[in-house]
């Protein structure tokens, strides 16, 4: 009889996936997914940032015009194909502002920018200026100029969904950095030849970004706002990079 009437009293219905009510005569139990709660004990349909993951894309050099072309600097006239751009992004927080709708997040992360070299060309540098020569005995199977960046986003997030595994996202900010290694890289048959140098590479970066995606998987596109070398050594040079995200 008392099971009975506990059943009778009792009544129980799910709010949604991570939530269960019970309600029992005059009170209610309500079991919450801990994931939902946040340190502070209160509801949250709190997000991760959409940052931490790999980025990986090509990158194309541009002048100071929008267009692809270097009169005064062919070399910059790049190999899409064999320019590429990587982001190794370890760590994210994502400040939450309206629900799971919007949010800021910044992190940190490092970025490979590698640039291909046409036709045989090799970089020099001098106190003054950059300019390249072309090596008419050999034949380089690899000869790309590479730069390391530490960088810090940050980004203003939309999400269409409070599950993110469900949720399509936005993401428009900018990511700066500073220069930290670069170097010639060239492969001459089996040989491989490393120089280090600064190359009149600027020693920071500040690109414009926007990212977008479903789930864990995404694209981004970046447009630097300052140029890639110093631009009283060479022409101006703006890189262009888009690609795919995954993120952790």
């Amino acid at each position: 009889m008392s099971m009975i009437s506990l059943t009778t009293l009792a009544q129980e219905e799910k709010k949604d996936s991570d939530t269960t009510r019970i309600k029992l005569s005059k009170r209610e139990i309500i079991i919450v997914d801990k994931d939902t709660i946040d340190a502070s004990g209160d509801w949250s349909d709190k997000h991760d940032g959409r940052w931490d993951g790999i980025d990986f894309g090509p990158t194309i050099l541009l002048n100071g015009s929008g267009g692809s072309s270097f009169p005064l600097d062919p070399q910059w006239e790049n190999d899409p194909a064999k320019s590429f751009y990587w982001n190794l992004n370890f760590f994210d927080h994502r400040f939450q502002v309206y629900k799971h709708v919007f949010g800021i997040t910044t992190g940190l992360g490092v970025n490979f920018t590698q640039i291909g070299i046409r036709n045989n060309k090799i970089l020099l540098e001098n106190s003054d200026s950059l300019w390249v020569v072309s090596d008419t005995i050999n034949n380089y199977k690899k000869n790309k100029l590479r730069a390391t960046y530490l960088q810090v986003p940050l980004l203003f997030e939309f999400n269409t969904n409070s599950d993110e595994d469900k949720a399509f996202y936005f993401a428009v900010g900018a990511i700066g950095g500073v220069r930290v290694g670069s170097a010639l890289i060239q492969k001459i048959d089996s040989d491989k030849i490393k120089v280090k140098g600064d190359y009149a590479l600027n020693p920071f970066k500040l690109d414009a970004t926007f990212r977008m995606g479903y789930g864990d998987w995404g694209l981004f596109a970046n447009y630097a706002l300052l140029p890639l070398f110093e631009t009283s050594k060479t022409s101006v040079v703006y890189p262009f990079t888009f690609g795919a995200s995954l993120n952790f």
